[in-house]
């Protein structure tokens, strides 16, 4: 430690030296002259000139080429007293043992009013790399054994303590939910379909079935009062199935809004009482007429209020 001191301090006072005679020095330093294998070792190299001097940025990497370069770092200036210095410095490695030397570095400069370019070189640096030391004569010693960590049951304990917890509360919580979700309603929006569009459905799948036209003519009008009265129990909430055709007529004669089809809806109903009840054979006509009638008999009877969406609660 104490000859790296006087080496450095003897390369001070040479670059003062050579600085008072030259105006221009430089020098190149480690942090050390002994390192092991694969040691970072700090390369510094320092340019100072008088104001006078300009300098050409030296290449330094080409005289590393001996070392591993593990980081350049970054360039510092000042200017001290009409002395401006520049230094360079570099992270490098050597791996392996024995005797390095880095070899000067040429530095070009020129003096104020001289085209002439001259060079100043800096100093050798030499440094020693060393292996780890090994005792050739000291016996071989067996791997030791793996480390037993002793077991600390108060420690175990405390965790096992702290799991149950948890799981206990994921649980309760879990439990809680699916609970407070049973008991929350769901509602269901219901679309009910009118009567009025159930029963003009009806009567086209009866029309497309012909009937009628098959010679099933009783089967063909029992089937459309069917639905005409059916038509009238949801539309007009009367027991419209239960009535004889006097009575139907008497309650639909309370009836405001059916008030129109009265006339309609008493031939229509007295023409299908003879086909069912008193064997009488209509023309294809009666039969065509029947479910125009029909027909005739819903769509006057529309309500002209929207369709309703009812909602429905249900618990799931």
């Amino acid at each position: 430690m104490v000859n790296s001191f006087l080496k450095y301090f003897g390369m001070l006072l040479l670059l003062s030296i050579n600085l008072s005679a030259q105006s221009i020095s430089v020098l190149a330093s480690v942090d050390s002259s002994d390192y092991l294998v694969g040691d970072y070792i700090n390369y510094i190299l320092e340019i100072r000139a008088g104001k006078n001097i300009e300098i050409t940025t030296p290449i330094i990497r080409d005289s590393l080429k001996k070392v591993e370069v593990i980081k350049e770092l970054p360039q510092v200036s000042k200017e001290e007293n009409n002395i401006k210095s520049s230094t360079f410095g570099y992270i490098i490695s050597y791996y392996d043992s024995g005797s390095v030397t880095i070899l000067p570095i040429a530095v070009r400069y020129k003096e104020s009013g001289i085209t002439e370019e001259k060079i100043a070189l800096s100093n050798p640096v030499t440094f020693t790399v060393h292996t780890l030391q090994v005792e050739q004569q000291a016996d071989i010693k067996d791997v030791k054994d793996p480390l037993t960590i002793p077991l600390d049951w108060k420690f175990i304990l405390l965790v096992a303590l702290i799991v149950l917890l948890i799981l206990a509360a994921s649980f309760y919580l879990y439990r809680r939910y699916k609970k407070k979700k049973a008991e929350q309603p769901v509602k269901k929006k219901i679309i009910r379909i009118p009567a009025h569009v159930r029963a003009l459905s009806a009567l086209d799948k009866l029309e497309s079935e012909q009937l009628w036209q098959k010679g099933k003519v009783k089967e063909y009008h029992s089937n459309i009062t069917g639905i005409i009265r059916g038509y009238f129990e949801e539309r007009f909430n009367l027991p419209a199935l239960e009535l004889t055709t006097s009575e139907q007529m008497q309650q639909l004669k309370r009836v405001p809004s059916a008030e129109s089809i009265l006339n309609t809806t008493n031939e229509f109903l007295n023409n299908a009482d003879l086909v069912k009840f008193a064997k009488f054979i209509p023309l294809p006509s009666v039969n065509e007429a029947m479910m125009k009638q029909a027909n005739d008999i819903v769509n006057s009877t529309i309500p002209k209020e929207p369709m309703q969406v009812e909602e429905e609660v249900q618990n799931v």
